[in-house]
């Protein structure tokens, strides 16, 4: 291991360790009647109770943004400047986000005197404030291992996140064994499924399409480079995971609160709506599942831009073999990328779908872990692996440990 590996592992460790100490630290001002609050109370009601979700939201907010606004979609193309600038913006709405959402933590703690025992006027605005300053901390953290430790920051939070409740989920699982509250051969199912779904997701998320082509022979300055074969690779889940899933509900959840607040939440055909649409319901799963691959196909769209494609590669006389440069090149790059989304569309469904399956077979089982998070924990450890693998083969100094 070489001492530049030692630093950054190191200090990404520490990092993560501060952020465990921090879903241990509670909002200011709250205190029960009977002394400290219990350990549970302390992770739902912590100083980084909201997390990253207002920062992830933003994002996204902004992200989807990008892809019906072709100046912001210019400005995050335009280099440095820009990307800095959309950066800005992102914190601004993160901002906003966390503002509203710690608030109205901060007001419904304020309604249980036997939490904030001594709550006055100015409770609500210092604990929205610990708690804003909380999604601020971890953002600054994030950005903090990216730079100075291994792998990348907000991931491996995200990661950390999941995995610390793991535990707990398995010893109340195995408890439940025990006493015969739920069979073996149930908890045994579920443990293959999850090796299978796991060998799934690192198949696929290293899975490249790989294209052919071929480079000209040109000159580079003074050098003249020789003419060579290389490969253009196509990831199979190009759209990622969060966007698909977040904006899903979106589509169908929206409409229907709007309609709700011009015609009020108890009109019948409302709440029929509502109680269709619930969770483990197969009108949920069916509409979910719908949204999810649409939506694959249409940020895939965004993000794989095949005429940029084709025009980089012939800025760098470099051809697809049978294939004429310009327009031509395009379309087929566009078909390959068609058919690559597919598989990955599909995939994406699928794991969106694991949770709900289960609750709509009565299979399910006391665990938070679910198809998206086991693809976040998955792609940091794939993406971990290969920063220590170049890392290791990389001693400024010289020296090995």
């Amino acid at each position: 291991m070489t001492k530049e590996l030692a630093r950054r592992i190191a200090f990404t460790i520490g990092a993560l360790l501060l952020f465990l100490l921090g879903t241990h630290i509670p909002v200011t001002g709250m205190w029960t009647s009977n002394g400290p609050l219990p350990q549970g109370a302390v992770a739902r009601l912590s100083v980084f109770s909201l997390g990253l979700i207002p920062y992830l939201s933003a994002a996204i907010v902004i992200r989807l943004l990008s892809v019906v606004w072709r100046g912001l979609s210019a400005l995050e193309r335009s280099g440095e400047h820009g990307r800095g600038r959309i950066a800005r913006y992102t914190l601004l709405l993160t901002l906003a986000f966390a503002a509203f959402q710690a608030y109205g933590i901060a007001s419904a703690i304020q309604r249980i005197p036997e939490i904030a025992v001594d709550a006055d006027g100015w409770f609500s605005v210092s604990a929205a404030a610990s708690i804003v300053g909380g999604v601020f901390f971890l953002i600054w953290l994030s950005e903090q291992i990216t730079r100075h430790g291994v792998g990348n920051g907000l991931a491996l939070i995200l990661s950390v996140g999941i995995l610390v409740d793991l535990p707990s989920d398995v010893a109340g699982i195995v408890d439940l064994v025990q006493r015969g509250a739920v069979s073996g051969n149930l908890v045994l199912g579920h443990v293959i499924f999850w090796v299978a779904a796991v060998a799934l997701i690192v198949f696929v998320e290293s899975a490249r399409r790989h294209v052919r082509i071929e480079f000209s022979e040109r000159k580079v300055g003074e050098r003249m480079l020789p003419a060579r074969a290389a490969v253009l690779p196509i990831k199979i889940n190009s759209a990622g995971f969060l966007i698909p899933t977040t904006v899903a509900p979106w589509v169908f959840f929206l409409p229907l609160s709007f309609a709700a607040f011009i015609y009020g939440a108890r009109t019948p055909w409302i709440e029929a709506a509502y109680l269709h649409l619930g969770v483990g319901r197969p009108a949920h799963l069916i509409l979910i599942s719908v949204a999810v691959f649409v939506l694959a196909f249409l940020y895939t769209a965004f993000v794989v831009d095949p005429e940029h494609a084709a025009d980089s590669l012939a800025k760098h006389g470099a051809v697809i073999p049978g294939v004429a440069p310009g327009e031509p090149t395009a379309d087929y790059l566009d078909r390959v990328v068609s058919l690559t989304t597919v598989v990955g569309a599909v995939y994406l469904t699928v794991l969106q779908s694991i949770p709900e399956a289960f609750v709509a077979s009565g299979n399910a089982l006391p665990y938070n872990m679910s198809g998206g998070a086991a693809l976040i924990v998955i792609c940091t450890v794939l993406d971990l692996q290969t920063q220590v693998r170049d890392l290791s083969l990389t001693d400024p100094g010289g020296e090995r440990q």
